[in-house]
Protein backbone atom coordinates (compact mmCIF):
# COMPACT_ATOMS: atom_id res chain seq x y z
CA UNK A 1 0.00 0.00 0.00
CA UNK A 2 1.25 3.31 -0.95
CA UNK A 3 2.91 5.46 2.08
CA UNK A 4 0.45 8.70 1.52
CA UNK A 5 -2.17 6.56 1.98
CA UNK A 6 -1.42 4.71 5.13
CA UNK A 7 -0.31 8.53 6.55
CA UNK A 8 -3.95 9.70 5.30
CA UNK A 9 -5.51 7.11 6.81
CA UNK A 10 -3.50 7.04 10.11
CA UNK A 11 -4.23 11.05 9.87
CA UNK A 12 -0.52 11.29 10.27
CA UNK A 13 0.06 14.81 8.75
CA UNK A 14 3.47 14.70 9.37
CA UNK A 15 3.67 11.67 7.07
CA UNK A 16 1.42 13.05 4.65
CA UNK A 17 3.84 15.97 3.81
CA UNK A 18 6.69 13.73 4.67
CA UNK A 19 5.21 12.19 1.34
CA UNK A 20 5.26 15.32 -1.19
CA UNK A 21 8.18 16.34 -2.90
CA UNK A 22 9.39 19.83 -2.51
CA UNK A 23 8.47 20.82 -6.05
CA UNK A 24 4.98 19.17 -5.81
CA UNK A 25 2.27 20.61 -7.60
CA UNK A 26 -1.43 20.23 -6.21
CA UNK A 27 -4.37 20.96 -8.46
CA UNK A 28 -7.29 21.11 -6.42
CA UNK A 29 -11.42 20.25 -7.58
CA UNK A 30 -12.27 23.63 -6.99
CA UNK A 31 -9.84 25.97 -8.17
CA UNK A 32 -8.80 27.14 -11.24
CA UNK A 33 -4.97 27.32 -11.26
CA UNK A 34 -2.77 24.59 -9.69
CA UNK A 35 -0.74 25.06 -6.56
CA UNK A 36 2.95 24.47 -6.75
CA UNK A 37 5.31 23.46 -3.64
CA UNK A 38 5.39 21.74 -0.70
CA UNK A 39 4.35 24.43 1.87
CA UNK A 40 1.02 24.94 0.34
CA UNK A 41 0.34 21.97 -0.67
CA UNK A 42 0.86 20.52 2.61
CA UNK A 43 -1.21 23.73 4.21
CA UNK A 44 -4.16 22.80 1.47
CA UNK A 45 -4.21 19.05 2.68
CA UNK A 46 -3.87 19.62 6.61
CA UNK A 47 -7.56 21.95 5.53
CA UNK A 48 -9.10 19.12 4.02
CA UNK A 49 -8.28 16.84 7.04
CA UNK A 50 -10.95 19.15 8.86
CA UNK A 51 -13.44 20.11 6.15
CA UNK A 52 -13.76 16.22 5.21
CA UNK A 53 -15.75 13.91 7.42
CA UNK A 54 -15.94 9.82 7.43
CA UNK A 55 -13.15 10.00 4.35
CA UNK A 56 -12.27 6.77 3.64
CA UNK A 57 -10.23 4.91 0.72
CA UNK A 58 -12.22 2.53 -0.70
CA UNK A 59 -9.95 1.21 -4.00
CA UNK A 60 -6.19 1.78 -5.21
CA UNK A 61 -5.00 1.23 -8.70
CA UNK A 62 -1.20 1.90 -9.76
CA UNK A 63 0.38 1.53 -12.82
CA UNK A 64 3.04 -1.52 -13.73
CA UNK A 65 5.91 0.73 -12.40
CA UNK A 66 4.32 1.91 -9.49
CA UNK A 67 5.17 5.68 -10.63
CA UNK A 68 1.39 6.46 -10.88
CA UNK A 69 -1.41 6.08 -8.67
CA UNK A 70 -5.14 6.85 -8.28
CA UNK A 71 -6.63 6.62 -4.83
CA UNK A 72 -11.05 6.97 -4.99
CA UNK A 73 -12.45 8.07 -1.81
CA UNK A 74 -15.80 8.72 0.04
CA UNK A 75 -16.18 11.25 2.36
CA UNK A 76 -18.83 13.93 3.84
CA UNK A 77 -18.79 17.87 3.48
CA UNK A 78 -21.30 18.74 5.92
CA UNK A 79 -24.30 16.66 4.90
CA UNK A 80 -23.18 16.24 1.44
CA UNK A 81 -21.80 13.12 0.61
CA UNK A 82 -18.53 13.29 -1.71
CA UNK A 83 -16.59 10.35 -3.53
CA UNK A 84 -13.42 11.53 -5.38
CA UNK A 85 -9.82 10.53 -6.61
CA UNK A 86 -6.90 11.07 -5.52
CA UNK A 87 -4.52 11.13 -8.40
CA UNK A 88 -0.62 10.71 -7.80
CA UNK A 89 2.52 10.45 -9.30
CA UNK A 90 5.94 9.83 -8.11
CA UNK A 91 9.00 10.85 -8.70
CA UNK A 92 12.43 8.83 -8.77
CA UNK A 93 12.74 9.08 -4.85
CA UNK A 94 9.14 8.12 -4.60
CA UNK A 95 7.97 11.61 -3.10
CA UNK A 96 4.65 12.59 -4.75
CA UNK A 97 5.79 15.39 -7.37
CA UNK A 98 1.74 15.57 -8.52
CA UNK A 99 -1.44 16.00 -6.70
CA UNK A 100 -4.37 16.07 -8.70
CA UNK A 101 -7.88 15.60 -6.88
CA UNK A 102 -11.03 15.30 -8.72
CA UNK A 103 -14.85 15.08 -6.55
CA UNK A 104 -18.83 14.62 -7.39
CA UNK A 105 -21.42 15.41 -7.00
CA UNK A 106 -21.38 19.51 -7.98
CA UNK A 107 -23.24 20.14 -4.86
CA UNK A 108 -20.84 18.53 -2.56
CA UNK A 109 -17.96 19.82 -4.74
CA UNK A 110 -19.39 23.47 -4.03
CA UNK A 111 -19.75 22.58 -0.69
CA UNK A 112 -15.90 21.88 -0.27
CA UNK A 113 -15.42 24.86 -2.38
CA UNK A 114 -17.17 27.06 0.27
CA UNK A 115 -15.54 25.41 3.26
CA UNK A 116 -12.13 25.71 1.38
CA UNK A 117 -12.17 29.06 0.91
CA UNK A 118 -13.29 29.86 4.69
CA UNK A 119 -10.23 28.54 5.47
CA UNK A 120 -7.74 30.51 2.76
CA UNK A 121 -6.56 32.73 4.52
CA UNK A 122 -5.48 30.52 7.58
CA UNK A 123 -3.86 28.10 4.43
CA UNK A 124 -1.86 31.27 2.44
CA UNK A 125 -0.16 32.52 6.18
CA UNK A 126 0.76 28.66 6.57
CA UNK A 127 1.75 27.87 3.25
CA UNK A 128 3.85 31.66 3.70
CA UNK A 129 5.16 30.33 7.33
CA UNK A 130 6.83 27.52 4.82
Amino acid sequence: MLAFRKAVEAHDLAAVEAALAEDVVFTSPVAFKPYPGKPVTAAILRAVSEVFGDFRYVREMASPDGRDHALAFTAKVGDREITGCDFLHLNEEGLIDDLMVMVRPLSAAQALAAEMGARFERISREAAAG
